[in-house]
């Protein structure tokens, strides 16, 4: 989950983030939500601040019409959310309010910086002086807003614009690259990759990839399956008798293993946390450390529940079945193979050409200031994440996946498809799956890392962005997906360009 999509989880302390509720076409009249309703108010009153962008003026606001318990999320991470959307937008424009739902409103604005639509949810007290009790802002297109298939001309056009004013504004910092049928449209990287240095990002430099190794795990799984080394309904003890203990290596199948639903958790924990990175360079080695924390959260199959620690034993499963190091296994059966020369699981002490440095952006009363991920990180990658790769490699990786290269189309349709018999609806073999819009791929996000790789089944388009900025990847993400959407939903030819 991206450092963006976490804050404003947090400090939500609702649901939030429905990408339909915002569902007024821009071009239709906006509702007139019923006089004195106080989300609605709320919600005008939190645009203003958003467009003036004063810290100062947040923080008395929020001291005056936060709830008590929305006010024990500290005033540092309201303010970090704040100034952060203010940075992403440059102030916003307020077009419609939905306020169908009792004590909650939506509100729907368009970003001075971009012009692209986010939304913004608050939710409120129901008693008066109906305080605010959590708030949201997730980039979010309005539902029904005219889509029209763009040449590719137009396409290399409107991205290229759209990063240059994030780039510009210091809000992108990575390579974007989108292609059809292995063929990129679009290419382009922007920002530093080493800010010390005034090193540059370039189309091959390497970016970290979060969690997006996962994938790469799950393909290796299906590979191991298809050469008869165990089937994913194979218990966990079969490879691991006593992991996490010898009744749960009983209850959890390979495919559980996968589809974040064997009741495993996130292997970072505060025992991580405090120790020293240089301890994490094997398998083994963070198998170690997640042994002295896991505990079977759940019975195995009845829940999602997104696990690092999961994919972690996934690598180990890989290392016992095939008799190879995990790092030379992936290096040698998906790789080479898929051509991806600049993809691995790095030693950061070693020296590794081209590889950028992570940074995240702090906001505060004086400014906004850069700290690199060098002491947050780990050391060396894993089957869970943490790797690094380019946007080139990743396009690799996409058409050999989709060419039946790395593996039968048996398992690729395997490794593609959602899991809702698992209770896993939106996430396959290490793969996250949208079905409604036939998409397949895998995000990653950490401290100064944010990347995603979407793969459109049933059309050969594949968009990928690597940042090495926190909240780097997800506006250049969304407006990718929304012109290859566009592309394949619309009835309307495009002009020039094909």
């Amino acid at each position: 989950m991206s450092r963006l999509l976490w804050i404003v989880l947090l400090l939500a302390v609702m649901s939030v983030g429905h990408a339909a509720r915002a569902s007024e076409n821009p071009a239709a009249p906006a509702k007139s939500p019923a006089a004195g309703d106080a989300a609605e108010r709320r919600v005008k009153e939190i645009a203003i601040l958003l467009d003036a962008g004063s810290s100062a003026e947040f923080k008395k606001y929020a001291a005056e019409n936060f709830s008590p318990r929305f006010l024990n999320v500290p005033m540092e991470r309201h303010l970090d959310f704040f100034l952060a959307m203010h940075d992403q937008t440059r102030g916003v424009e307020l077009h419609s309010i939905d306020s169908a739902r009792p004590n909650q409103a939506t509100a729907l604005f368009k970003s001075k910086l971009t012009g692209r639509w986010v939304s913004l949810d608050v939710r409120v007290e129901a008693d008066a002086p109906h305080r605010i009790a959590g708030l949201g802002l997730v980039p979010n297109p309005p539902a029904g807003a005219p889509s029209t298939r763009r040449s590719d001309d137009e396409i290399r056009q409107e991205l290229q614009t759209l990063m240059q004013k994030l780039a510009d504004a210091d809000l992108f910092s990575g390579a974007v690259l989108l292609a059809r049928d292995g063929v990129p449209i679009f290419q382009g990287a922007y920002g530093m990759a080493n800010k010390d240095f005034n090193a540059p990002n370039q189309i091959d430099t390497k970016f970290n990839l979060g969690s997006m190794n996962k994938m790469f795990t799950a393909v290796a799984i299906a590979q191991l399956v298809e050469r008869g080394k165990f089937s994913f309904d194979d218990p966990l003890s079969k490879f691991l008798p006593d992991f996490p203990d010898p009744a749960s290596a009983e209850k959890i199948k390979i495919k559980h293993l996968l589809t974040h639903t064997a009741g495993l958790g996130g292997f970072f924990s505060k025992p991580w946390q405090d120790s020293s990175r240089a301890l994490y360079r094997t398998v083994d080695d963070q198998m170690k450390r997640a042994a002295a924390d896991e505990r079977l959260l759940f019975e195995p199959g009845t829940r999602h529940r997104y696990s690092n620690t999961g994919m972690l034993v996934a690598g180990k499963v890989i290392e016992v079945a095939s008799g190879q190091d995990y790092y030379e296994y992936v290096r040698d059966n998906i790789y080479t193979p898929a051509g991806m020369s600049n993809t691995d699981c790095y030693e950061l002490d070693k020296v590794n050409p081209n590889l950028a440095v992570g940074y995240e952006k702090h906001y505060g009363e004086d400014g906004i200031s850069f700290r690199n991920n060098l002491f947050e990180h780990v050391m060396r990658g894993g089957p869970q994440g943490g790797g690094y790769s380019t946007v080139e490699d990743l396009l690799k990786f996409d058409v050999a996946l989709r060419s039946n290269k790395l593996v039968g189309a048996e398992s690729v349709k395997l490794l593609l498809s959602a899991k809702p018999e698992l209770k896993s609806p939106r996430y396959g073999y290490g793969f996250a799956i949208d079905d409604e819009e036939k998409i397949a791929g895998h995000g990653g996000g950490f401290i100064g890392i944010n990347s995603n790789l979407d793969m459109f089944l049933g059309s050969g388009w594949t968009a990928a962005v690597m940042s090495n900025y926190g909240r780097g990847a997800m506006i250049p993400q969304q407006a990718m997906r929304e012109l290859v959407l566009a592309d394949l939903h619309s009835s309307v030819a495009p002009a020039t360009g094909r």
